[in-house]
């Protein structure tokens, strides 16, 4: 079946003519089908097609002018062939020769220029390999690493300038990491915290500027814990807090009333 789209356009925007292709053999065995597998297309799909039907000629194609060919190309060449491409001027055909390579060679990649080869490096990296990019300069790589690094290594990234960074440390951090946190700027930081922590360390989060956080608090600390929460300024929380004191009454009734019909 053909795509959808019927020009046959190569990628310099010239109409692809068979009769001169190198490849004009194999038409004929249906080894290549014009709009449809080609590599002389402009269309990756067809490009894709065309060395998924003749991965051995993948190897022939990694010095192609066109980005896309060497791109598609080095899904199918030879591993070896590879590391040449991680100097690419195309962060599409290092990306691509990266995921195929061992770490020994990818690791220069963690200072690529193009922010979205950082951030896929990172899924192929393991925590050691993974703390030279802590200072990345791209907010969303080093997010990338607080959602992949191992939970006990987050204390490097505690600090981190990004909110949403500290926000995501917040979620998978150790226990005795979040109260290092529990001052953080950040109401979204704290609202993690505050979702995480219980008894007295959540008590600590009873006067917090920000009413989420309180409201947090008030419906999860321990009833005899609620302090000043019955009285707080913001009414969801104060009657979260109410509500919360009447349950402690409600059991504190429920036993007496147990005790007296003994």
């Amino acid at each position: 079946m053909n795509d959808d789209i019927e020009e046959t356009i190569d990628w310099r925007g010239r109409e692809i003519d068979c009769a001169s292709c190198k490849h004009l053999d194999m038409k004929a065995t249906g080894k290549c089908r014009l709009s449809h597998a080609c590599v002389n297309d402009r269309y990756a799909r067809r490009i894709d097609r065309f060395f998924n039907w003749n991965p051995a000629l993948a190897n022939d194609y990694l010095d192609h002018p066109h980005f896309e060919v060497r791109a598609i190309a080095s899904k199918h060449a030879s591993v070896f062939l590879l590391p040449a491409l991680l100097d690419d001027p195309e962060e599409t055909v290092r990306w691509n020769a990266a995921r195929r390579l061992p770490k020994k060679h990818i690791l220069k990649l963690r200072h690529d220029p193009h922010r979205e080869v950082r951030i896929r490096i990172v899924s192929l990296l393991e925590d050691a390999d993974l703390v030279p990019m802590l200072q990345d300069s791209d907010y969303y790589v080093r997010l990338v690493i607080a959602r992949r690094l191992a939970p006990e290594l987050l204390e490097w990234m505690l600090h981190d300038e990004e909110p949403e960074v500290r926000r995501v440390v917040a979620q998978r951090a150790p226990d005795d990491m979040l109260m290092r946190l529990i001052g953080d700027p950040e109401p979204r930081v704290r609202i993690e915290i505050a979702q995480r922590l219980g008894g007295e360390r959540l008590a600590q989060l009873r006067g917090d500027p920000d009413w989420r956080v309180r409201y947090e608090a008030a419906s999860r600390i321990e009833p005899e814990l609620l302090g000043d929460l019955v009285r707080d300024q913001d009414d969801l929380v104060r009657e979260m807090a109410f509500s919360r004191s009447r349950e402690m009454d409600g059991k504190a009734d429920a036993t007496g009333g147990k005790e007296k019909s003994l």
